[in-house]
């Protein structure tokens, strides 16, 4: 048995909602938080996306995403790249140095519903669903046009070192930051 350090009174708080995945469509959101993490293998890092949902009936849930920035996998790292890209364009912020840059700019996602990846081997009744992001583009439905100065750069390549999260303060983009 676990003693309360004080009296708790349920009747003063609102009871968790079950977790409901949202549903395949598109969300117009922002990005509230991200930051570099280590992958479960610990050969590499992804940008982790935390995103409010900002309009519409599900106003205030919560949207996730990972880009593998830094990864043994060379195609791992081109479409996470390609994806950092989209958002990039989706925001109208074609030059980044820190990821804090993309944070609270409206964007839309388009949200798809998957098997969690970690339960395809079970059978079909006992697997996990998860939403997935399959894309992001302005919050208008359509890419920003590109600036009259022409194309812009390639997504700079990861630094090969170990990235660690840093303060608020930085401006070094984390994908960039050494370890």
């Amino acid at each position: 048995m676990a003693q309360l350090n004080q009296h708790f009174d349920a009747s003063a708080v609102e009871p968790a909602a079950p977790f409901e995945l949202l549903p395949p469509g598109r969300y117009t959101v922002q990005i509230v938080q991200s930051e570099m993490r280590a992958t479960r293998a610990g050969n590499g890092q992804y940008l982790w996306l935390e995103m409010d949902v900002i309009e519409g009936p599900h106003q205030g849930r919560k949207i996730w995403d990972n880009l593998n920035l830094v990864n043994p996998n060379q195609q791992t790292v081109e479409i996470a790249q390609r994806t950092l890209s989209a958002i990039c364009h989706a925001v109208g912020q074609l030059q980044v140095t820190d990821s804090e840059q993309l944070h609270f700019r409206p964007m839309q996602v388009t949200l798809a519903v998957e098997v969690d990846t970690r339960d395809k081997l079970r059978p079909a009744e006992e697997q996990r669903k998860q939403n997935k992001v399959k894309g992001y583009v302005a919050a208008g439905g359509a890419a920003p046009p590109r600036p009259a100065t022409g194309p812009s750069p390639a997504p700079a390549q990861p630094a090969a070192a170990p990235a660690r999260p840093a303060a608020a303060t930085s401006t070094t983009a984390p994908w960039r930051r050494a370890g």
